[in-house]
């Protein structure tokens, strides 16, 4: 038989069956892990399994999808793999707790030309670790092998979190009104958005994986750990500060709405659930700008507009109280390990423009 008529595999075509094998056999112990008694199978299956059961008398399911965007492309610049499934997780079970909804379990899609099974391994190491963080299952997910699609030693990731509240304790922004205190709480860094500047700022600088200006030092920590520091998972203490109001103040929570600040920064998201006819005045002395923002905003000349609107400035994640609970929920907050600090207030709005940020 001539060479161009030899049986043909999916290995010779790029796709290693073997590989993927070894992958699920690998994360198998990391996942387990993150469950909880309500998965009702282990991974295999062709469909994830999570019971319900009777915690909920009137359960709403909130649901998330998200990825990482362009802070991929740092991560396999650095080879930093680790911590980038942590950011995954984080960015999709953050915005699910908006509503006060508690993270259930989650599911992950990886892609890649050609499957690399320590780097797999290790992306979905931290998506499991972000679970842990989040305290909900890691029930599922794809890794899927498709040559020709991605350049060699890339990947995509995305992410999928299904959470749940009572219906009562459900949190839309309708009791938010003029006066409430904007409670800011800290993050660890831009998180995961921004990232196509942040290249485009570091590509100016002449910063690149070989000349060693990653390692500039900023306030004790490389301006590579800065870039790369893992979104933080803000569930635990949140949905801890939700049930002390709950027990203490009766059914209904006092949190009156909660933003978690993505793209778009403290400009647009916050506003995202601030009733119309009310706007945000945010007052920019409140909290100190973290050094990696500094140095983003100065190396790049990016106007403080565009900061705003950008980044997210060092505040990740915002909770909107009545005024006379703002000093108990900072906290209650620093109780659980959070930075958090009053950052500005709701305010009657007058024609279209609705965030101020003096």
């Amino acid at each position: 038989m001539s060479a161009d008529k030899q049986a043909l595999t999916y290995r010779a075509a790029g796709v290693d069956i073997d590989a993927g094998e070894e992958v699920v056999e690998r994360i198998k112990p990391l996942v387990a892990r993150t469950f909880r008694k309500e998965v009702m199978a282990g991974l295999g299956g062709f469909g994830a399994l999570f019971e319900l059961g009777g915690r909920y008398r009137e359960p709403v399911l909130v649901s998330g999808t998200d990825g990482v965007g362009t802070k991929l492309k740092l991560a396999q610049m650095l080879g930093r793999h680790e911590t980038i499934g942590i950011d995954l997780v984080g960015m999709c079970v953050n915005d699910v707790l908006v509503q006060g909804a508690e993270p259930l379990f989650f599911l992950d899609y990886f892609a890649t030309g050609k499957l690399d099974v320590d780097t797999a391994v290790s992306v979905i190491g931290g998506i499991a670790r972000g679970c842990e963080l989040a305290g909900c299952a890691l029930i599922g997910g794809e890794t899927a092998e498709m040559p020709d699609m991605y350049p060699p030693g890339e990947y995509d990731l995305a992410g999928f979190c299904v959470g749940a509240v009572e219906k009562s304790a459900l949190i839309d922004g309708g009791k938010i009104k003029s006066g409430d205190t904007i409670i800011g709480v800290a993050s660890s860094g831009p998180h995961s958005n921004g990232y196509s500047l942040i290249r485009k700022i570091l590509a100016r600088a002449g910063i690149d994986a070989d000349n060693g200006r990653f390692d500039l030092d900023l306030g004790g920590v490389t301006l590579a750990d800065a870039l790369l520091a893992p979104t933080t998972i803000y569930v635990k203490p949140i949905l801890q500060l939700l049930r002390n109001q709950s027990s203490s103040l009766g059914p209904q929570p006092c949190i009156h709405g909660m933003a978690h600040i993505t793209g778009g920064g403290l400009t647009e998201n916050i506003i995202r659930v601030v009733p119309d006819a009310l706007g945000i005045a945010l007052d920019s002395s409140a909290w100190k700008l973290p050094a990696v923002f500094d140095w983003l905003q100065h190396e790049g000349k990016v106007a403080q507009n565009e900061m705003w609107r950008t980044f997210n400035c060092g505040i990740g994640y915002t909770v909107i109280v009545a005024r006379d609970a703002a000093a108990a929920t900072v906290d209650t907050l620093a109780q659980r390990g959070l930075n958090a600090w009053p950052i500005g207030e709701v305010v009657a709005t007058k024609g279209d423009e609705r965030v101020h940020i003096a």
